[in-house]
């Protein structure tokens, strides 16, 4: 038995989290091509609550003129095969998605009966009763595709993350800002991408700026991540003390002939050794300000400004200090992106060092350059790095899987895009 039915739904989103005013520090959007993907998957979990729909006893009559009328009686119907076809979902600029399902072709198994005298009848009755059965089964298979896409869709909405932790200091704000965009090629969903201090949240002292998304739509799925979000996590760090490191010798490597103790050092600055005989040290760099992302077509980088304060680590384990250096550095990432997060890798360009105040009698600070080079690159780097190889986790539904991942960098943001498996 075959019956059609046409299901229109016009501003089925759900809207999660507040409506904040502003720029988004994130925009996810979702193509054509994604949504038609979307269809393939609803389509078929929509064929499986049909099969299991339950079919209520169906009973009437039937008139058939001067022959008078048949009785008839159907029970124990099943649903034994369903084939949707000629489903659709587009976009519905300003308003929402339209969903349709032109034709659904349903087998059903049952028993049946009928009262008459006269048997020939049999097959008017078959064909009459289609009709009107056909129109029962409408009725009560259209409210279930209606069902089956409001109540899915909420779910899978209420599946994106609002707040993904980084750590014990810090999360990730990717709650909504508002109601999706929707234009005639696309579906936007703009985030706040911001992150925050989980044990004390403040306002960022700064916005983010406006994201403009390419024209690009031949992959499932873009992910747009402004410098904000990034921003916003220096600042955090900054904020709760974090972006403090401490480099002694036992960070070195190991064979390394530039050992972290006033004997090395002593080589370059002679009165510090004859003060400080044969001791470790211990260099405190500190960041002046929340370091600033700054995302550009041609590279990602950062200018921070630290204070390296140098101790002696005295026999009674206290500290003696002993230099105190400002250092001015260009910082370039290398940013990538795996199934589930955006990771990166810093890389030291130049390096300036100036000395602002010494408890050792003064001394070229040309001359400990080198030095303080080795313990940035081999010490202090790779802990850094080893916190931006964590990465940033993507804002992902249950259950998906990113696949054909490209990366591009623009004005002020990254832009991720990926086709989608489900499953």
């Amino acid at each position: 038995m075959a019956f059609s039915c046409t299901l229109v739904l016009m501003s089925c989103l759900v809207v999660l989290g507040r409506a904040d005013t502003g720029n988004p520090g994130a925009v996810v959007r979702i193509t054509q091509k994604g949504l038609d993907y979307a269809r393939q998957i609803g389509i078929s979990v929509l064929q499986q609550k049909l099969s299991s729909l339950h079919l209520p006893d169906y009973s009437g009559s039937y008139d058939v003129g001067i022959l008078g009328s048949v009785d008839y009686h159907i029970s124990g119907m099943a649903i034994t095969s369903v084939q949707l076809s000629s489903s659709q979902i587009v976009f519905v600029p300003n308003v929402g998605l339209k969903v349709s399902i032109d034709q659904a072709f349903i087998a059903i198994h049952g028993n049946w009966g009928v009262k008459y005298l006269f048997v020939w009848l049999v097959n008017l009755f078959d064909d009459a009763i289609s009709s009107s059965l056909r129109e029962t089964m409408q009725n009560q298979i259209c409210p279930q595709v209606i069902d089956a896409v409001n109540n899915r869709l909420q779910p899978v909405l209420q599946s994106l993350p609002v707040s993904v932790k980084l750590d014990d200091v810090a999360a990730i704000d990717y709650s909504l800002t508002g109601p999706p965009t929707v234009t005639p090629g696309n579906l936007d969903v703009h985030m706040k991408g911001e992150v925050f201090e989980i044990a004390h949240r403040a306002t960022p002292p700064f916005s983010p700026p406006p994201l403009s998304l390419p024209d690009d739509h031949n992959l499932m799925v873009y992910f747009a991540v402004s410098d904000y979000l990034f921003n916003t996590a220096g600042y955090v760090y900054q904020s709760a003390g974090k972006l403090v490191f401490n480099v002694t010798d036992d960070m070195v490597p190991k064979g390394s002939p530039m050992r972290l103790n006033t004997s090395t050092f002593g080589i370059l600055i002679p009165q510090l050794e004859k003060m400080y005989p044969d001791m470790l040290m211990k260099l405190v760099i500190t960041s002046h300000s929340a370091p600033s992302l700054n995302i550009n077509p041609g590279n990602v980088s950062m200018a921070p400004l630290v204070d390296i304060q140098a101790y002696a680590i005295l026999p009674n384990s206290s500290l003696a200090p002993l230099f105190l250096l400002n250092l001015k550095t260009d910082v370039f990432a290398n940013v990538a992106v795996n199934s589930s997060r955006i990771v990166g890798n810093l890389k030291l360009s130049r390096v300036d060092i100036e000395l602002k105040h010494s408890d050792v009698g003064p001394f070229s600070v040309g001359l400990i350059q080198t030095a303080v080079n080795f313990y940035l690159l081999n010490t202090l780097l790779p802990k850094v790095n080893e916190k931006f190889n964590e990465g940033i986790p993507l804002p992902l539904l249950d259950h998906v899987q990113l696949e054909n991942l490209i990366l591009k960098q623009y004005e002020h943001y990254l832009l991720l895009g990926a086709d989608v498996h489900y499953g």
